[in-house]
């Protein structure tokens, strides 16, 4: 079985109920615990879901908006569990054909 995971990202939810509503808040805070982003990896942060994201940097963001990292990360189940069988019986598309030609260097 294979299971499609998702996560989604509450860090600019989790700032607006600290009235914090600009990307470039952050950056200070950030700074008083040792974290040092630029302004555009800040932005990111709050913008996108991280791929990665440090202990540290998660650890300073729950202690500055005073939450669990719970509540920052929701991980869900993007589609139903798919069961992988040998006896797949939907047809497959035909290969498409391509028309080779093969050059041989020419010899002096």
């Amino acid at each position: 079985m294979i299971k499609k995971m998702g996560v989604q990202w509450h860090l600019r939810r989790r700032m607006a109920e600290r009235d914090l509503f600009q990307t470039s808040d952050l950056v200070p805070l950030l700074a008083e615990r040792g974290i040092e982003l630029s302004r555009e990896q800040v932005y990111r942060l709050v913008t996108q879901p991280p791929q990665r994201l440090s202990m540290d940097t998660l650890a300073a963001l729950c202690d500055i908006l005073d939450c669990s990292p719970n509540d920052l990360i929701e991980v869900t189940i993007v589609n139903a569990t798919v069961r992988k069988t040998g006896t797949d019986t939907a047809p497959r598309p035909a290969p498409e054909v391509r028309r080779t030609t093969i050059r041989r260097p020419r010899q002096s």
